[in-house]
């Protein structure tokens, strides 16, 4: 079993830790050492077929199905989710865990796997595991990070501890993560926005047309995943409006999964964000209704090719 030590930092020596490291790699540039860290080629570990493990590591790649762990000695194990896989945190003392869905497993979170080794060399998730603050921690990460995967790349191998200190402090490091780089091979085919009542989460007649009408364009593609993300007006307090936006993108989630069978590990990003990126101006009636709305945008694999037409009675 593979498990990470994690040493306790003060927030401020983190932030300026990486602050400097940032900075040496703008100033100096690539050195040789660098490159060669950047030019070579990525490992994952093999796991033998049919063998149970244990890993404990950080998230550092996530794709629709798959995510590749690094435990403590650096090395990589790709873990394959499925719809059996039982994903909690940790329980404490007489207390059950709290359950979270695939799409939950953000890059920068320590977990714990529990699986078998299938036929690929990949691990079989039975059981994903984490604590409750490294899960707020990677959301907290996920709603401020920048885009900084070039300078990741140049820092090479540290970026290992990086990855570990962006989940422990919990904030002001976000910068050192980025949600689910995978993205970067997938392209919008579509994007389409739901609206809903003041105050309430319930889909109208209109907003599940619309939901029919994407859910039929992504069960004819073959390699595709659905951003989700839920918003408000400025109706309301901050808290309610976040709670108000979330139960909106779970209600498009489970729109999709329940009446066209759209596997939950097909959905990115089900977050819900407030009255923040307002489309229209909050102080009219008509630019609080456009607010009140869950966009969607429909992703395809720049690799992928599309099956031939099908009816909607298909599945992925």
């Amino acid at each position: 079993m593979s498990i990470i030590k994690i040493k306790k930092r003060q927030p401020f020596m983190v932030v300026c830790g990486l602050a400097f490291l940032l900075m040496t790699v703008s100033v100096f540039g690539q050195t040789p050492g660098i490159q060669a860290a950047r030019n070579q080629p990525k490992i994952t570990q093999s796991v033998p077929n049919g063998a149970k493990m244990k890993f404990t590591g950080v998230v550092i790649e996530r794709d629709a199905d798959t995510f590749t762990l690094r435990d403590r000695n650096r090395t990589d194990y790709r873990i394959l989710l499925t719809d059996q896989t039982s994903i909690k945190t940790h329980g404490g003392f007489f207390r059950f865990g709290k359950k979270y869905a695939v799409t939950d497993i953000l890059r920068g979170l320590i977990v714990e796997v529990d699986g078998r080794g299938d036929a690929q060399g990949q691990l079989v998730a039975d059981k994903v595991r984490f604590n409750e603050a490294d899960m707020r921690a990677a959301i907290t990460t996920d709603t401020r990070v920048n885009p900084v995967e070039e300078n990741q790349q140049r820092l090479a191998g540290q970026m290992d501890e990086l990855y570990t200190i962006a989940a422990e402090a919990k904030k002001d490091v976000a910068a050192a993560n980025e949600r689910i780089s995978a993205l970067d091979e997938y392209d919008v085919q579509e994007s389409v926005k739901v609206n809903f009542r003041l105050n309430s989460a319930a889909l109208s007649v209109e907003a599940k047309q619309q939901l029919d009408g994407l859910a039929e364009k992504a069960l004819n593609a073959k390699w595709y995943m659905i951003e989700v993300g839920g918003y408000a007006d400025s109706t309301g307090s901050d808290a309610k409006n976040f709670q108000l936006s979330r139960q909106r993108a779970e209600a498009v989630i489970q729109y999709l999964a329940v009446n066209h069978q759209i596997p939950l590990r097909r959905f990115v990003s089900p977050m819900g964000y407030g009255e923040t990126a307002a489309i229209a101006d909050n102080k009219t009636a008509a630019g609080r209704a456009q607010n009140r709305r869950v966009e969607l945008k429909l992703l395809l694999n720049r690799g992928g090719s599309q099956r031939p037409s099908v009816t909607s009675s298909a599945r992925p």
